[in-house]
């Protein structure tokens, strides 16, 4: 008993096998950009409970003035937006410009307790320059927190 497939059943194999392909490629290609997409928040959001639980995103604004604490390895300061605080733990080597009162943008995830874990730190390279999420969260934190 020989299994010969006819040319029609042939082509509808081959399309089919086209299509899975195509549609693993696409899945393996989203779940991909789905890992290192790092959404933005502001403190403001993170302190409304809008901040995503359990998936990496970043956060911006402005390093609070005498906030940064150093405790071994880990420093935690606080980013702000001028109307709410995330305080942030970071394990690592800050930036040489991370300073108190410049702008930053902290990428990670909240713990358990609600703090904000970075994973990385990124800090404004030049007098005049700001992360424009940063820039832009702290605009909008203004604009939200002055409405009654």
């Amino acid at each position: 008993m020989s299994l010969t497939l006819k040319p029609r059943h042939k082509r509808l194999a081959i399309i089919i096998g086209g299509l899975i392909a195509v549609v693993l490629a696409v899945v393996l290609i989203l779940n991909a950009l789905n890992s290192n997409i790092a959404l933005f928040v502001t403190p403001s959001e993170v302190a409304a409970g809008k901040a995503p639980q359990g998936q990496a995103f970043r956060i911006g604004g402005m390093v609070k003035e005498q906030s940064v604490r150093r405790d071994g390895l880990t420093v935690h300061f606080v980013i702000t937006d001028m109307v709410k605080d995330i305080s942030v733990a970071y394990t690592g080597i800050l930036p040489d410009l991370f300073k108190e009162g410049k702008g930053a943008v902290a990428q990670g995830r909240l713990d358990a307790n609600g703090q904000f874990v970075a994973s990385e730190v990124l800090a404004k390279h030049d007098e005049n320059y700001m992360p424009p999420e940063a820039k832009h969260a702290l605009e909008q934190a203004q604009k939200n927190g002055s409405k009654p």
